[in-house]
């Protein structure tokens, strides 16, 4: 019983570890999520749009691994 809230700790507890290390390092990586290649910008004189497709795939295949890791029994 308790080891399904354990495991989901851990997960939790580890993706927080990486998101701090990428918004603590994220300026110094050659590849920045939001702004990697195949990533919408759109610039007007006076705003910006942003659509981040690649970072969003880079993500949810990122997201899937983890739930499909802690989800086998």
């Amino acid at each position: 019983m308790g080891g399904g809230i354990g495991r989901t700790l851990i997960g939790l507890g580890v993706l927080l570890i990486v998101v701090g290390l990428l918004v603590t390092l994220g300026e110094r990586l050659p590849l920045r999520l939001g702004r990697l290649p195949g990533d919408i910008v759109i610039r007007g004189k006076n705003s910006a749009f942003y659509f981040p497709v690649v970072t969003c795939l880079i993500v949810s295949v990122a997201l899937s691994l983890l739930v499909w890791l802690f989800g086998r029994r």
